[in-house]
């Protein structure tokens, strides 16, 4: 259902806890999920500095597009989201899984991380932080397809005990032993 759970932190002992919390699949709206697909890195150095207006030339037409840029503010809400939390700076990576169903890519789970005081994280690292998430991604992908071909497996085992003792002379057998119905 999209929700999200903090299932790991590490902090300092002065900060709030966040671990175990639930979180509804609203707080990420289906904008930020799709921006996390194209930017699995996000950085935002201050949520306190202002936001600086970008021009562009009035021949293009079109308003530019910052969705695919590393550089561009934060939502407002966000920002706020973040002052109430006391949190100053942070850096999203994503962690991305093969879709079956669509034969793309979506969001499984985001790797937060928050300071208290303006950060900065360059280039390099943040690209070594999407490599690490890719990486990540990959071994979870694999550990969820062997997990979906176990529970496919264990159904079909179900289902020819189940096959099984119906076509012997002893139907009542599919409500009274194990498994049944």
């Amino acid at each position: 259902d999209d929700h999200g759970e903090v299932v790991a932190e590490m902090r300092r002992p002065d900060l709030e806890p966040y671990l175990g919390l639930h979180y509804p699949a609203t707080d990420i709206p289906q904008s930020s999920r799709f921006l996390f697909l194209k930017n699995r890195v996000r950085t935002i150095c201050d949520c306190r500095a202002p936001a600086v207006k970008v021009r562009h030339d009035e021949s293009l037409g079109q308003v530019l597009s910052l969705q695919g840029s590393t550089l561009r503010a934060p939502f407002g809400c966000h920002a706020q989201y973040m002052a109430n939390m006391g949190s100053i700076a942070s850096l999203v990576m994503a962690v991305t899984v093969s879709d079956s169903e669509e034969g793309g890519r979506r969001l499984w789970g985001l790797v937060v991380c928050h300071h208290t005081t303006p950060r900065f994280v360059p280039y390099p690292l943040r690209y070594a932080c999407e490599f690490l998430m890719q990486v990540f991604g990959i071994q979870l992908n694999k550990e969820l397809e062997l997990a979906s071909r176990l529970r496919e497996r264990h159904i079909f085992r179900t289902q020819t005990l189940l096959c099984d003792m119906l076509l012997r002379d002893a139907p009542v057998g599919i409500v009274t032993t194990t498994p049944n119905i």
